[in-house]
């Protein structure tokens, strides 16, 4: 009762609007149900932050007001903080990672923040907005796991019952500390028991679900950074509190599937929602997937947001036909023989072809990597693998294999057949300037460097593929140095796709 209270006391709409419940029309054609999209993307700050952030902001004090506000975040909150201030005149500091992409630090700057750049990652950021905070007797505005936080976010929910007075089998709600969670499900089910209301965090962020089943807040060791926006090691207090109480469940999708949810925002609305936005559908087409026809009345997603960087679409249209189960990605053998590359293409037939990349190499075997669009992969993918299989040619699917997907396709070209010794390393790091030499200087230089892939993708972290030759006695001084620089990495020295098209002897 005391959150309803809140969430009807909010202070939200002195700057937020409320965003239209739009239908999702060949998404529900497809579905065979009603599917529909809250528009938080419409938020004059193109997300649902600034509701939480006005809320807990206009409660202040006149002597809080006076001495001002303080936040951390690298993206949308520090938006909401920022806007929230300048309309009620009072002075914003918001620390930001180095590593904040130009775009979102030029955003806070329109609405009057004024931006303290610290550190490579978040909790650096955090660490010194709170030490700032003390010093300077700032009011610092937590960006989910505060009551008048919550209450604001929990306006989403108010909104939905109204627009859709008929029957919600499901709520989907993006899931990154909590807060939306937490405030849309303490209305929701305090009004509607009956409609689910379902969490949805990537499966390489799932910091809430991980809570839930611990029965605890814990903290990931690192989370994935495609979905920034809930890129966030451990959940809230307050909002584990309330999520381990009210969700029904959490969902965890990966990352081709929140590209498919992209497009499918784009493709009935036109707008573009950034990874964290799409987050919510993803969840929704998932849950439909699982079990069609569950409950009563349409399913309701949440996008959160539309604060996408421009040079991330590449990649998340790369990504889409993966996720949509449109796309398959094969490593196929045949004889290295003349006429084998014919008959290949002439057992693939009329099927889409998107991606063929081969080189020949010694050896009486080729390695092709293809990709085909299927109308539906996970039927029609079995049939095709077993045409393959049946000509003799060996086929190793690769859809879900992220080295493969990430690096592998843009570097088939040949075996280094001399190469011994080699390590493979799948590698991330804030994307920065001096950030690669810092891990090169990092891991030392008395190993050579023989491979190495980096493309950009748009976000403020780098990925790389790199191999160094490291004798088996030394590879324990090399990952004793990787764990003491700190940048999340994989050995992918097994891969398959690598050992394939690349490996060395």
């Amino acid at each position: 009762m005391d959150y309803i209270r809140r969430i009807l006391d909010s202070r939200v709409y002195d700057v937020a609007v409320q965003t239209p419940l739009d239908p999702m029309v060949r998404l529900s054609r497809r579905l065979g149900r009603a599917a529909l999209l809250k528009r938080e993307d419409l938020q004059p700050i193109f997300s649902f932050k600034i509701r939480g952030a006005y809320n807990r902001i206009a409660r202040l004090s006149a002597a809080s007001r006076a001495a001002g506000v303080i936040c951390a975040s690298a993206g949308n909150h520090a938006q909401g903080v920022a806007l929230s201030a300048q309309r009620l005149g009072i002075e914003a500091t918001i620390v930001m990672p180095v590593t904040t992409p130009g775009l979102k630090v030029e955003a806070v700057r329109h609405w009057g923040g004024q931006v303290v750049l610290r550190g490579d990652t978040f909790d650096e950021a955090y660490a010194h907005a709170r030490d700032l905070e003390r010093a300077r007797g700032l009011t610092f505005v937590h960006p989910y796991d505060d009551p008048d936080v919550i209450a604001g976010q929990g306006t989403v929910g108010m909104e939905i019952l109204q627009q859709h007075p008929d029957p919600i089998a499901a709520v989907f709600v993006p899931i990154g500390g909590g807060g939306l969670a937490a405030g849309v499900a303490s209305y929701i089910k305090f009004l509607r028991p009956e409609t689910r209301v379902i969490g949805v965090e990537p499966v390489d962020a799932a910091s809430m679900r991980a809570a839930i089943e611990a029965g605890e807040r814990v903290v990931l060791e690192r989370v994935g950074l495609f979905a920034d926006g809930v890129a966030v090691r451990q959940a809230g207090a307050e909002t584990f509190r309330l999520c381990r109480t009210l969700l029904d469940e959490v969902l965890t999708v990966d990352t081709d599937a929140i590209c498919a949810a992209i497009k499918d925002v784009f493709e009935d609305t036109r707008v573009i929602a950034e990874p964290a936005g799409a987050l919510a559908l993803a969840g929704l087409k998932a849950w439909e997937a699982a079990a069609p026809g569950r409950g009563e009345g349409a399913l309701v997603a949440i996008n959160s947001g539309a604060n996408m960087n421009f040079d991330r679409l590449r990649h998340v249209a790369e990504r889409a036909e993966l996720g949509e189960a449109r796309e398959i990605l094969l490593a196929v053998t045949i004889p290295e023989e003349v006429g084998s590359y014919r008959r290949f293409i002439q057992v693939l037939g009329a099927r889409a072809i998107t991606e063929f990349n081969y080189r020949v190499a010694p050896g009486r075997d080729a390695h092709v990597f293809v990709g085909l669009t299927l109308a539906d992969a996970p039927r029609d993918k079995a049939p095709l693998v077993a045409q393959l299989e049946a000509m003799g040619y060996g086929v190793l699917d690769l859809s879900g294999d992220e080295t493969a997907k990430l690096h592998v396709r843009y570097m088939v070209g040949g075996r280094a057949a001399d190469v011994t010794d080699e390590v493979v390393l799948r590698c991330e790091f804030p994307e920065r300037p001096g950030a690669l030499l810092r891990f090169l200087d990092g891991v030392g230089t008395e190993w050579s460097i023989s491979l190495f892939h980096y493309r950009n993708h748009g976000a403020d972290y780098g990925r790389v593929l790199v191999g160094l030759r490291v004798p088996a006695a030394e590879r324990g001084r090399l990952f004793a140095r990787l764990d003491q620089l700190g940048y999340p990495y994989e050995e992918e020295t097994a891969n398959p796709a690598y050992r394939l098209f690349l490996g060395g002897a």
